[in-house]
């Protein structure tokens, strides 16, 4: 089992591995039974699902008074809750080596309980706690009961919808459902977030009102799956039915889609975003490759053919809308000529928005019995080829930007000038508005700009007065 960074023990004991998770765990229940502390510092990992699980366990301790911080850089706090990330080979290294930290911190006396939760946790728990005794607990995903638990506080059902937010105040993400349903090869996610299951439409709308009601003015909807959701509690998707509901939520500015699977594309919610200006004409559809025999390898249920058409049908539904999509490189069989198809598609197809990432070996998955034979040099030369590709996409599309005022939501105040986006452009990912004026912004305003300048991810302009 490949977890970076984790030193090795044989034990001489004669204990399994399931002996040893056993007993370190009833031993954690026992050293931990009777501590509550007063404040407490959540260092989130990976996704922006894990943000949330944050966010909501965050209300939840505030409302047991409980002080609560993420990511704090003082050492004030007695317990650290880790939120981690166990999704590719990078991101489990990231989360161990933060484990180890703060074990390390805890050994100096800095903080007195180190708690571990999310999808790392949840995929290794046993050999986990079996390496790193120094632990106090260990948790899945969304795990608010269990650590309200062993911190002497209440799971409160009325606080269902509350959270405490760790993004800028005016956008916050709005997860619809939890788990995954697909098989493709090279993902992990259902094993560590289980099936697929889809939040009540009441239950949503009702965290969007709160949200809104705290100066919240963009929703990002993210689920494993967007498109799915619906299937297991309506029998039907019902995505469109949401967006609709969601964009009668009052102060709620914009709505944008994240993570929308190719396969099955509910197209009723391009008819929403074509009647509701509230929902941005922007689409993430991770495609993650376009080669037909490398898909076909993935499981990921779609071909060439049905892609090209699938983008065919939305740009034209659409035709202004803003397509961001992923793309994997090095998958176990990937040829040269397989990277040469999926370059000359996106020159074909000119994304407006485009990530890679390397193939990463992922034990239990469908694809780890296939030889992992490509190099990762060769996968970081393979992803490099792509966003050259697409740098130069991305630059001539900004240039047919400038001489046009756009609707921009700032961000921030940076380095004596405004940052912003547009309806086009989700946060930390995106491209980003440099806004030059004299006037007094805030975060979460919409204002007017006058593009003037384009750079191959950003653009540059004036306030319109």
């Amino acid at each position: 089992m490949p977890l970076p960074a984790l030193p090795v023990k044989k034990r001489k004991d004669g204990f399994t591995a399931n002996d040893w998770y056993l007993c370190t765990t009833i031993a954690q229940s026992l050293k931990t039974k009777t501590f509550r502390p007063n404040k407490v510092n959540i260092i989130t990992l990976g996704c922006a699902k894990n943000l949330v699980d944050s966010e909501v366990l965050s209300a939840q301790l505030r409302a047991n008074d409980i002080a609560v911080s993420h990511e704090s850089r003082r050492s004030d706090h007695e317990v650290v809750i880790i939120n981690t990330c166990g999704f590719i080979e990078k991101a489990k290294a990231e989360s161990i080596q933060t484990i180890l930290e703060q074990v390390e911190r805890k050994k100096k006396g800095k903080v007195e309980r180190v708690i571990v939760t999310g999808c790392l946790s949840a995929r290794y728990q046993q050999e986990l706690a079996g390496e790193i005794p120094e632990v106090d607990a260990w948790f899945g995903t969304e795990p608010y009961r269990e650590v309200l638990q062993l911190l002497q506080a209440d799971y409160k059902q009325e606080l269902i919808g509350e959270r405490l937010l760790s993004t800028p105040k005016h956008y916050a993400y709005l997860k619809i459902s939890e788990g995954c349903n697909r098989t493709c090869a090279f993902c992990a996610i259902p094993l560590m977030r289980g099936k697929h299951v889809s939040r009540p439409m009441e239950e949503i709308v009702l965290e969007a009102r709160k949200l809104a009601e705290k100066g919240v003015k963009e929703l990002i909807l993210i689920a494993q799956e967007l498109t799915y959701y619906g299937l297991d509690l309506y029998k039907k998707r019902t995505l469109a039915a949401l967006l609709d509901k969601l964009a009668e939520v009052p102060g709620i500015e914009w709505i944008r889609l994240h993570y929308a699977y190719p396969a099955h594309f509910p197209m009723d919610v391009l008819d929403v975003m074509q009647r509701q200006s509230k929902i941005c004409k922007y689409l993430d559809i991770p495609l993650q490759h376009i080669s037909d025999p490398i898909l076909q390898a993935m499981h990921r249920q779609t071909d060439r053919h049905y892609i090209e058409q699938l983008i065919h049908s939305i740009r034209e539904k659409v035709p202004d809308i803003c397509l961001r999509t992923t793309f994997i490189v090095g998958f176990p069989g990937e040829t040269h000529r397989d990277v040469e198809e999926l370059i000359a598609f996106m020159e074909q197809v000119r994304f407006d928005r485009v990530g890679v990432f390397t193939y990463s070996h992922e034990e239990n998955t469908r694809a780890f019995v296939l030889r992992d034979e490509i190099p990762q040099e060769e996968k970081e030369r393979r992803a490099e080829l792509l966003m050259d590709c697409q740098r130069e996409i991305s630059y001539e599309k900004n240039l047919t930007r400038v001489g046009q005022v756009m609707k921009v939501m700032v961000d921030r105040w940076e380095a004596g000038r405004y940052v912003g986006r547009t309806e086009f452009d989700s946060p930390e990912v995106d491209n980003e508005v440099i806004i030059h004026t004299d006037k007094k912004l805030r975060p979460g305003d919409l204002v007017q700009v006058h593009i003037d300048r384009a750079y191959d991810y950003d653009l540059e302009g004036e306030l319109v007065s």
